[in-house]
């Protein structure tokens, strides 16, 4: 499976027969990139969010799915395209810039024989209905910016108890994009060991199950250029 991590919370997982893409965002409000690769299968995590909801600019004929719509007021399970989707409901900060914290949900599912999940845009802390649904993970990209998505230590805290092989970081301050009120990559790792961490020195990553570490890795990717 080839990993592609497009900036903020977009991410490509190419496998053998579908490839799907998660939460792809606004150019012009993020200033990342274009999103110029296809996909069979669009997954957003909600559908009121320009840096998460933009499956109407990916190109081709995806199949798209807003995962708040699998999920409903609590779990739930889909398929979208073939691709077999999880989904919780969870909510952004309450606090948040916008003034309002907008639903969203968060999302999992298995391709070439990885489990990956994806937190969406969840801003608080995570209840044990929400902590167990990320349990048997093996990739989870995580959101490590901090507020206005959860914070860190809430973070860390599901993290040990699931247990995931691999974090793939994202949705945390770059050159590209970086409001003030969102944390550098350096604030992350530091909750890890230094012989735990991996950089892919670009956007690209191949996975395979057999590749995935074992204990918890993280995986320093750079957004596409």
């Amino acid at each position: 499976m080839r990993v592609t991590w497009f900036g903020q919370a977009a991410m490509r997982f190419e496998g053998a027969k579908l490839t799907v893409i998660c939460d792809p965002y606004t150019p012009d409000v993020l200033g990342y990139p274009e999103i110029t690769e296809q996909a069979d299968v669009v997954l957003t995590s909600s559908d009121d969010d320009s840096a998460h909801c933009r499956s109407d600019l990916i190109g081709g004929r995806p199949v798209c799915c807003n995962a708040l719509d699998i999920a409903g007021d609590g779990q739930g399970e889909g398929n979208v395209g073939g691709l077999p989707v999880r989904a919780i409901a969870a909510e952004e900060w309450e606090h948040h810039p916008r003034g309002v914290a907008n639903q969203n949900a968060m999302y999992r599912f298995r391709l070439d024989g990885i489990e990956v999940a994806h937190m969406g845009d969840v801003g608080n802390a995570l209840d044990e209905e929400q902590i167990a649904f990320f349990e048997g993970v093996d990739v989870l990209c995580a959101l490590t910016g901090g507020p206005p998505t959860i914070r860190l230590p809430d973070l860390m805290h599901m993290i040990h108890r699931v247990r995931p092989r691999l974090v793939i970081p994202i949705h945390f301050r770059t050159l590209a994009y970086r409001p003030a009120n969102i944390q550098w990559i350096t604030d992350f790792l530091p909750h890890f060991r230094e012989d735990a961490i991996d950089f892919a020195f670009g956007p690209h990553a191949e996975l395979t199950p057999e590749s995935l570490p074992a204990p918890t890795r993280v995986l320093v990717m750079d957004h596409l250029r």
